[in-house]
């Protein structure tokens, strides 16, 4: 008995964190617009999808943030645009696979870091990938230095936070 409501609580506050999650990922591009600020390009379900990454372990879920974070923002608010959102998609899940895959392969802190750079190095040629194959247009919006920060700066947060 004892087990299954250790279940049923940590489902409910995976369920809760997931929640927080989304709305943090709905939220996002309406301050953008609210405050006139360039949020997208700090990749914000990049990070919420880390955040979400911290807080429940369960690669599972991960899993499903990846593919719930860009589509229920754009249902939600509108961003991203379907055709991004069908990239980012790919991207988020090549994040959690390839540190699914990396993870405890490094027991050094650089080691771990260079994993994190590695996911999410990845997860930038899928989307940049599939943003030519279906969008076209200008490929690179975003500074390519502003990028280069964002995913150091997260891949350092991200192990840094991160237990072994």
């Amino acid at each position: 008995m004892n087990t299954s409501i250790a279940k049923t609580n940590n489902f409910w506050r995976v369920a809760l964190i997931d929640v927080v999650l989304l709305t943090a990922a709905c939220f996002i591009p309406t301050l953008s617009h609210v405050f006139a600020l360039p949020l997208y390009q700090l990749n914000p379900m990049l990070i919420v999808l880390l955040a979400g990454m911290l807080l429940v372990t369960d690669r599972r879920n991960a899993f499903l943030l990846a593919v719930l974070l860009p589509v229920v923002s754009m249902l939600a608010v509108g961003m991203p645009t379907p055709m991004k959102a069908l990239c980012m998609v790919p991207e988020l899940l090549t994040v959690v696979a390839v540190s699914t895959m990396l993870q405890g392969k490094a027991a050094s802190f650089l080691g771990r870091c260079g994993f994190m750079v590695a996911a999410m190095l990845s997860g930038k040629v899928v989307y940049y990938g599939l943003k030519a194959m279906l969008i076209g247009g200008a490929l690179i919006t975003t500074p390519v230095l502003t990028q280069v920060l964002v995913v150091l700066g997260a891949a350092l947060a991200f192990t840094a936070i991160a237990k072994k």
